[in-house]
């Protein structure tokens, strides 16, 4: 199972449809508090959640907590606009969390400089600030589902 992580998310619709993606695509969203609103916010379920119970959704205090309580070996990718690492040039495997951060100011700068060699980014055109977080997750999302999918399956000999 792959897992997407919401590092201080603040927009209700967009977390609602993360939400919605990781229920399609059988992952596990982890919410790292300060949330900039409540779950049960209206918002949130107006972004499509009105099947919000069925989503496999966990609620951290801290970045900290969930990666201490993650299975041995996890892994942990950071998407931030500060690398010039693509996501494609990860090679994603079963169990990956792919953790994204604020919408207005992204991860903080002492995860992503404790994690430099997990850093990875959406290569954008320039002028191009940023994606929608929603979007950006998607992306990563839908790429890493890929790669276990080819990896997986059987060679023709």
């Amino acid at each position: 199972m792959l897992h997407i992580v919401l590092v201080e998310p603040e927009i209700p619709p967009n977390t609602g449809n993360i939400a919605r993606l990781c229920l399609a695509a059988g992952a596990r969203l982890h919410l790292v508090e300060p949330l900039g609103f409540s779950i049960d916010d209206r918002a949130l379920r107006r972004a499509g959640m009105d099947y919000w119970h069925e989503v496999d959704v966990h609620t951290w205090p801290d970045f900290a907590t969930l990666q201490n309580a993650a299975a041995v070996g996890s892994r942990f990718f950071f998407f931030t606009t500060k690398t010039r690492r693509a996501y494609w040039d990860a090679a994603f495997q079963d169990g990956d969390h792919l953790v994204f951060g604020r919408e207005t100011r992204g991860l903080p700068e002492s995860l992503l400089a404790a994690h430099e060699a997990d850093c990875l980014t959406i290569p954008m055109e320039p002028g191009a600030r940023s994606l929608n977080l929603a979007t950006s997750a998607g992306i990563a999302l839908y790429e890493a589902k890929r790669q276990i999918a080819i990896a997986s399956r059987p060679t023709l000999d």
